[in-house]
């Protein structure tokens, strides 16, 4: 679907159009056709994984060393935008790339990058991260499962839920308490390979409100035993760390997700109102369509403008995190919002599931409360300002 409204990224060079174009046309032609199959399956194919990684559409960050093309958030960020332009908000490939891989990109050995990071380039290997547990969601340094060495092997022992990718995942970055006395300071991060791993388990493939085709389980590990070349680096205690590091990143991510959306939510119903007619007239010639999509085209173009420069930003080294919440709970708010309004132009097609406005709507609803609630985005940005 071409882009009706919104300004180009200022950041995009001739290798990202091309690389647009080349994620525009693989989801067009392999994801569109059967997403509505991976919807009622609850999750994507392992095979989708295979064809993504042949197209180079995994792993865009990691270094040429390791078997990557040595690129940058902005290749991530243009297939992750053009899957959410097309529809494909389901897909787990954004974490994937963007929140899992760098962890081992940023933190990982030598040897760990050696043998995991072609692997998730091929697909072989489907990244999750489990943080969020029962009682530990936003609040981490609370988590219980623990991680004890035992000899040249550690003991995992806890569960994680409504983990992304986590029926299918085979890498599972698990954030465990070595010392559970330390707070936050006890926290380590281990690389996890579960492919018949004894005390590993997977839990029920959560059903939610949206996002069907986007596998989220529970996971629960029963005395695990994992080497010790597991952890994550080579120091134990610097998990915590790791995750407020990576945070910014993954919150930016969803911003992008957000803006595509919207984006994609407004193409719809412009091109249902030009065609819907309603008392002998078309929709889009009703002053109040014209008021709503006045404004709403507004919003998103000052969206895509403030998305922009936090990209730019994140390219320079210079995104903070107060910024990168500003992104995460403004730009997933403004989504509901005109999300809500496109629908409502829908009239009583925009509740119906043959009509894109009612996947939508249930879809975005979690972006407002995964990696942070909204609330707690707030709570960063405004500690920020009252700080001496």
């Amino acid at each position: 679907m071409p882009n009706l409204f919104l300004p180009r990224s200022a950041w995009m060079d001739d290798e990202l159009v091309m690389l647009e174009d080349s994620c525009r046309q693989f989801y067009e032609r392999e994801c569109v056709p059967h997403y509505e199959e991976w919807e009622a399956l609850g999750a994507f194919s392992r095979d989708l994984w295979l064809k993504a990684g042949e197209m180079g559409l995994l792993g865009a960050e990691v270094p040429e060393a390791y078997g990557g093309l040595g690129g940058t958030f902005a290749h991530d960020a243009v297939i992750a935008y053009q899957g959410n332009l097309a529809g494909i908000d389901g897909w787990g490939g954004g974490l994937h790339n963007s929140i899992v891989i760098p962890y081992i990109i940023h933190y990982g050995t030598d040897d760990q990058k050696q043998r995991l990071l072609p692997r998730m380039i091929s697909g072989d290997l489907i990244g999750a991260i489990a943080m969020t547990e029962p009682c530990a969601g936003s609040d981490l340094q609370n988590i219980r499962t623990t991680a004890i060495k035992d000899g040249d092997h550690y003991k995992i022992s806890g569960s994680k839920t409504f983990i992304t990718n986590g029926a299918l995942a085979n890498l599972v970055i698990i954030a465990a308490k070595t010392d559970p006395q330390a707070g936050g300071r006890g926290i380590s991060m281990f690389l996890v390979e579960t492919d018949g791993l004894d005390g590993f388990r997977r839990g029920r493939n959560l059903d939610k409100l949206g996002m069907k085709s986007n596998d989220t389980s529970e996971l629960f590990f029963d005395e695990m035993r994992v080497p010790a070349s597991a952890l994550l680096g080579s120091e134990e205690g610097k998990g915590f760390i790791q995750m407020m590091e990576q945070l910014p990143q993954e919150r930016l991510l969803i911003a992008v997700y957000a803006v595509a959306r919207i984006e994609r939510a407004l193409n719809e119903t412009l091109a249902y109102v030009k065609e819907r007619s309603a008392f002998g007239h078309k929709i889009a010639e009703f002053q109040n369509t014209q008021f709503v999509l006045a404004e709403c085209v507004t919003e998103a173009t000052i969206a895509k403008t403030f998305l922009d420069a936090c990209i730019a930003d994140h390219l320079e080294g210079k995104l903070t995190t107060e910024k990168a919440s500003m992104a995460k709970y403004w730009l997933t708010d403004l989504q509901s919002r005109i999300i809500d309004r496109c629908l409502q132009l829908f009239g009583g097609y925009g509740v119906m599931a043959e009509y894109p406005l009612e996947r939508m709507y249930r879809d975005n609803r979690i972006e407002r409360i995964y990696a942070g609630t909204n609330e707690i985005m707030k709570l960063v940005i405004a500690r920020s300002l009252l700080k001496d």
